[in-house]
């Protein structure tokens, strides 16, 4: 089973999240955060990940120490979920499009972090969510999960559709890099032996 629990406690976050690679797409989301519950269900969906997330956090202040510390929380359960990552496909890729809005993601599961973040999103605000925190939230995703993701937007004026086709466009290349392709007997994808 590749699943994970994971915990986190800070002064500003209380974290329990659970995640299983090989789900249906089932969700159940508590952040806080009405926007980010959203993308965290649509992620799951399209990603057919199983994914609880309950967060109490310091909303009252913002949104920013629980949008970043649940992608650190996601990452981390990404790599746990993925062990030796023997067997997995390793790279994905997706061109999703959301209305006017047209994003491509790539994923390479690497064991080296990165973060490429080619989103022009138009306004600060989508609702009371500030959107430059779903560059936060990716940023503490790759740094836990050790993955290497790029976002390009190809098309797009709506902050609402860029920000949620990146969501439902990474959870796709994640999915397709994280499946185990049959040929490699649980083999390792790389001549180093070891991601």
């Amino acid at each position: 089973m590749r699943t994970s629990t994971i915990t986190r406690r800070t002064a500003e976050t209380d974290i329990r999240l659970q995640l299983d690679l090989d789900g249906t797409g089932k969700s159940d989301i508590d952040t806080g955060c009405g926007f980010l519950n959203h993308m965290l269900t649509l992620f799951a969906k399209h990603g057919r990940f199983d994914l609880s997330v309950k967060c109490v956090g310091d909303i009252d202040v913002d949104d920013h120490h629980t949008v970043e510390d649940i992608g650190i929380c996601l990452g981390a359960a990404f790599a746990e979920a993925l062990g030796d990552m023997g067997g997995i496909v390793r790279y994905g890729s997706t061109i999703l499009p959301m209305d006017e809005a047209l994003i491509l993601t790539a994923v390479d599961i690497s064991g080296r972090c990165y973060l490429g973040y080619g989103l022009d999103i138009p306004t600060q605000k989508i609702g009371s969510f500030d959107t430059e925190l779903a560059q936060e939230f990716w940023l503490g995703f790759v740094r836990k999960a050790n993955v290497a993701l790029h976002f390009r937007q190809l098309a797009g004026t709506n902050s609402h559709h860029i920000v949620e086709g990146a969501f439902k466009s990474a959870a796709r290349s994640l999915r397709a890099a994280c499946a185990i392709d049959p040929s490699l007997n649980g083999e390792i994808p790389s001549t180093k032996g070891i991601l």
